[in-house]
């Protein structure tokens, strides 16, 4: 067992005044103080360290935020251009309904229209037909409802054609002798339409030839120097249509004669005219 070592009593008289433990307080104090400034030096020096990390950890996070600000901004933009492109797309999905929609109204129409114009072209070819009383059909046909009877208009329209030409020809051949004293119309409806008045044209002519034949048999009659009772002649009222008849049947042996006399070419065909008083 060691031994203690003894303070003196001295020493401890000393150490028992004010001064010496205030000195000893002050420098227990000061003790107590360096391990807590070095303490404080340690927690310093961590804090440092600690806000650096932090510093540091802010610096990335600034810049973090700074490029989420930036990468939000650019989200932005692309929602917007996204937005617009869904706007653009609905825009043309809308003119491709109505562009659409109004294809189909022409459709509609066109095909109610191709409809009517066929309906029309069917009725003026039965109209033809009523009065030509010829039909047609198509031996290569189209198949198609509109094109085929534009094709039966068409053959109707030739028809007409040349029967107008026919037409016009033989009324123009006949004009002369019914309307000497006209001129002749430039129009085939208009030269139609002459033939075609309230009185009976060709019964008209049969009187004028029934003329021009009493006219030519009196001036046959006169040129043969016989002596007639033209007065008898004349009187009508003396004649028998039947006595009358007879004897033109009887003188038509010698219409040959009379007619070469006339210079007129007799045809090879009998006469069938009905006389006429």
């Amino acid at each position: 067992m060691g031994k203690r070592s003894k303070i003196p009593n001295q020493d401890l008289n000393l150490l028992k005044k004010p001064m010496i433990k205030e000195l000893l307080r002050i420098g227990a104090q000061f003790v107590g103080y360096r391990d807590y400034a070095s303490k404080t030096e340690e927690k310093l020096a961590e804090a440092n360290e600690r806000a650096d990390t932090l510093a540091q950890k802010l610096e990335q996070c600034e810049e973090a935020r700074k490029k989420a600000k930036s990468d939000a901004v650019e989200a932005r933009q692309e929602a917007d251009k996204a937005k617009a492109d869904a706007a653009g797309v609905e825009d043309l999905r809308k003119r491709l309904h109505d562009a659409e929609t109004s294809l189909s109204d022409h459709i509609t129409a066109q095909s109610a229209r191709e409809a009517a114009i066929t309906k029309r072209i069917k009725t003026q070819s039965r109209r033809f037909v009523n009065r030509t009383s010829q039909e047609f059909e198509l031996e290569d046909p189209d198949n198609d409802f509109l094109l085929d009877a534009v094709s039966f208009l068409e053959f109707h329209g030739t028809e007409a054609r040349e029967g107008m030409d026919e037409a016009r020809a033989g009324l123009s051949k006949l004009f002369p002798y019914f309307f000497p004293k006209k001129e002749e119309p430039a129009t085939f409806l208009g030269l139609a339409k002459c033939f075609n008045p309230p009185e009976d044209l060709g019964l008209k002519m049969r009187h004028e030839n029934m003329k021009v034949a009493v006219e030519s048999t009196v001036a046959l009659v006169a040129d043969s120097q016989q002596t007639i009772d033209w007065a008898k002649v004349g009187d009508t009222e003396q004649i028998e249509q039947a006595k009358w008849r007879s004897l033109i049947k009887a003188a038509k042996l010698n219409t040959k004669k009379i007619l070469a006399y006339l210079g007129i070419k007799p045809s090879s065909t009998p006469s069938s005219s009905r006389p006429e008083v």
